[in-house]
Order: structure tokens, then sequence, then C-alpha cells
């Protein structure tokens, strides 16, 4: 006998992130904030990698976050990237249709930062996810605590 009232409901996470880079390419460093407002948790962490770009570590703190996760959640990403945001809502579907190459012109071309996108694609699949972005640097609190923590985790690998 099917329930009659449905499956339970996802739990609700949002999940914030930023990325930084000194130099592009350089020491570059990422970082989230996960939340879970029905019981008021919350999780940071942050880490970095001496030759990256900015594009990477915003990547990174996304696919960071995301594997934190304990179980198939509700989650609300939000990030100043537009790269990571259009990238994982328009984008994605085309370069996996053409073999993770994007299209430039009547050309395809191998596609930058391949091994994260294809991990992200794969997180991507175990949630339901839905982003919204703010403008980096605009006084979002959870965005500027972010970049703090990003900056920090570069500054360890210059």
């Amino acid at each position: 006998m099917s329930d009659p009232v449905g499956p339970a409901p996802l739990p609700f996470v949002q999940l914030f992130t930023d990325g930084a880079c000194s130099g592009n390419p350089g020491p570059g460093g990422w970082a989230y904030i996960l939340k879970h407002p029905a019981s008021g948790k919350v999780v940071e962490a942050s880490g970095g990698e001496s030759g990256s770009t900015n594009n990477r570590m915003e990547l990174q703190a996304v696919i960071s976050g995301l594997e934190a996760l304990k179980r198939t959640s509700e989650v609300e990403i939000v990030t100043d990237s537009e790269y990571v945001a259009r990238g994982c809502q328009e984008w994605l579907p085309g370069w996996k249709r053409n073999g993770w190459k994007r299209r430039e012109g009547k050309r395809l071309k191998p596609l930058k930062n391949e091994e994260h996108w294809r991990k992200l694609d794969e997180l991507l699949a175990k949630h339901r996810v839905r982003f919204t972005v703010v403008r980096g640097h605009s006084g979002h609190p959870e965005n500027e605590r972010c970049d703090e923590l990003a900056v920090a985790a570069a500054e360890l690998f210059s």
C-alpha cells in the first residue's frame, strides 16, 4: 500500500560559497558556510591551493560544500559567481552532450576546469538545488564571511 501523504520532505540547507585568487592564476582559496535553518546548525570550511584561478576556486567551494552534506537535501546555493550559477543551470547539459567540450563559434574546444565540472555534475544530481546569485562585496553577511575565509586560505599558499 502506498503512503497517502507522499515522501518525506527533503531537509533544507543553505550553502554560501566564495572563491578568491591572488593573481589569476595564483594562490587560491575557497570557502563555504552551510546553514541548516531548522536546527540553527552552521558549519564553515575553507581550503586552497598554490596555483589556481578564481573560477576554479569558486567551483571548489560549491563542490566542497555539497560533499559535506550527509544526505540528499534541498539546497539553496548562494554565490557571487555568475560563472558557477550559469554553468550549472544553463551550460552543463550542452557540455555533457558535446563530450565535455564547449562551443566556440562553430568549433568545440576543451572545457576549462573539466574535472571540477564533472564532479559538480555528479554532486548536483544527488540533491534538489537552486541558485541565488548575490553581488560580491555588497555587504551580504555570509558572502562577506566566505570571502574573508577564502582570502585567508589563499594567503596560506602565497
